[in-house]
Parts: C-alpha cells; structure tokens; sequence
C-alpha cells in the first residue's frame, strides 16, 4: 500500500486547496467494482490506464482515499474525512481496525491543526468518506475536530439514519462516525445546493447516493475547482459516462449527473480535484466527443 507524503497545495487566487491522502494502493478488481465494464472495453482502453490507474497484475483499480482541505481567507474547510482508525470494518479488511498515524502526518505536513478545521463538508455517508469524522476517547466515539460544524445533506443523512435503524450491522461507519456527530450536536442538515460562503457551495451530483453534492470553490471561469467526491471514481468514467459502480444507489441517474458536471466545466480553466484518482488526482476535464470526456492531469 502506497502512502504519499506531503503534496504540493494548489493556489486559486485567495483560497488554498490541499489535498490530505490516507492512502492509495490497488484495492478491487475493476470490473468488479464496474460491473458493467466488459473485457473488451478494458481492452480498449488498456493502453492510457495501465498502470498508474489499473494495477497490469490482476487488473486492480488503483484508488487513493484522501481529503481536501479549503483555506479561505476568513475558515479552513475539510471535505470527506476518508476511513478513519479503531473502525469495525468486516465487510473491507483492508479498512478494518485501522490504525495509522498517516492521515494526521499528511494533515500537520500541509500545517493544519486539528484544531483549525472550522468545518467539515461530507459529500454523501459512505464508509470512506466520514471516518475521520470521529476518533475513540476513553471508549466513546467523539468528534475528532473540535472547533468545527460538520455538514451533511439532509436527505442523505435521514436516508441513512433509517437504514441504520433497521439494520446496523449493514453500515456500521454510521453508529460510530455520523450518529455520534449528531448526538454531540455538531451536526448542521443542509440541500445539496447549499452556499456555505462567497467561496465554496455545494453542487447537486446526485446518483453515487441518494443526496450527494460536489464542493464547488473559487470563481467559477477565473480561478475555480470541484472537489467532486464519489460522483467519479476513475477517469474510465469520464469516457463512458454512463458505467456505474457497485455501490451506486442509481447507476442511471450518477451517469446524467456526469455528463451533465462534465459538459458544464469541459475545456475550462476549472480544476476537478477527485476523491480517488491515484496522485496527482486533480485534473482539468477535455471533451473528448459529444459524450465522452477526458481527464488531463494536472502536471501531464
């Protein structure tokens, strides 16, 4: 498992964006986590994935799990807070009872405390996207950022809550890094729409989950960027839109939400700063065709 050390930040005019990486390695077998991706689709594109994005041994997506970090001039915005440590994951042994100084390392390297975190954005309540929201004290799970407001969609936070209620042993990363948050009333319930500043607000990207939003920050056309959470997950989506993933809520509807996100900033100056695109993970979308998109690294 490959852990990236500190990375560059990325300036757009006032605001600082950090990316904060847990970890990146070959985690699923690609057409497992596609299901709908083909051999001859792979095939196809074999030549421009492998391998930074696809593993040659096995055919494993090469995924990092990470954070972003927004420092605006006046609050410093954390958006998903990845998988966490002392978290009861059997369902994903590479996540269970984690426990590994990385994630705070990375963090203190870009000189942010703890601390400093003002708010915490979670683009939708998967497992790795909400870890960090708590850490184990003296047995208890408590908010791991003291001074901060923690922000979820509403409707995806009543979506989950009901879910949890039913059946806890099916997401587990809600009884102890989303309810907790709740309790110690941290929580604010928001659209997916919201506007958190002048700075950042929240884009509807809905599919991946019931609610998920996208973080958009800056001036859109000037200095601007997308931290788009899990509405991608490998640039193989930006040439089929339309390919879904295991744990998508509605495959269809992710896919409109795609080629509607990537019609909107293709050839522009606007940043797209992905959740699990191994380093440098941050891109600028190119049109490729009339439905079909491609990702230009940032530094490529």
């Amino acid at each position: 498992m490959l852990h990236p050390g500190p990375l560059p930040p990325i300036r757009l005019g006032d605001l600082t964006i950090h990316r904060i990486v847990e970890m990146q390695a070959p985690l699923f077998a690609a057409r497992t986590f596609f299901p709908k991706l083909t051999e001859e689709m792979l095939a196809e594109n074999r030549s421009w994935l492998v391998p930074d994005f696809i593993d040659p041994v096995g055919d494993m997506l090469i995924l990092a799990v990470q954070s972003y970090v927004i420092e605006t001039p006046h609050h410093t915005i954390l958006v998903d807070s990845c998988v966490g440590n002392h978290k009861p994951r059997p369902g994903r042994p590479m996540w269970d009872q984690q426990s590994s100084n990385t994630y705070e390392r990375n963090l203190a390297a870009a000189g942010i405390a703890i601390a400093d975190i003002d708010f915490v954005m979670c683009t939708h309540l998967h497992v790795d996207h909400v870890g960090w929201n708590t850490r184990l004290e003296n047995g208890r799970w408590v908010p791991t950022f003291p001074n901060a407001r923690y922000l979820f969609s509403e409707r995806e936070l009543a979506f989950w809550t009901a879910r949890e209620s039913k059946d806890a042993a099916t997401c587990p990363w809600i009884t102890d890094s989303v309810l907790p948050i709740v309790a110690a009333q941290r929580c604010d319930t928001v659209s997916s729409a919201h506007v958190l500043n002048d700075h950042v607000r929240c884009i509807p990207t809905p599919g991946h989950t019931i609610d998920h939003f996208s973080v958009h920050a800056g001036r859109l056309g000037a200095a601007d960027a997308v931290i788009t959470g899990d509405m991608i997950h490998s640039p193989l989506q930006g040439r089929y839109p339309d390919l879904g993933m295991m744990a998508d809520y509605d495959s269809a509807m992710a896919g409109q939400t795609r080629c509607n996100l990537f019609s909107r900033f293709a050839d522009t100056p606007t940043l797209m700063c992905t959740a699990h695109f191994p380093s440098p993970s941050v891109a600028h979308i190119v049109r490729r065709s009339d439905d079909a998109f491609d990702f230009q690294m940032k530094g490529q």
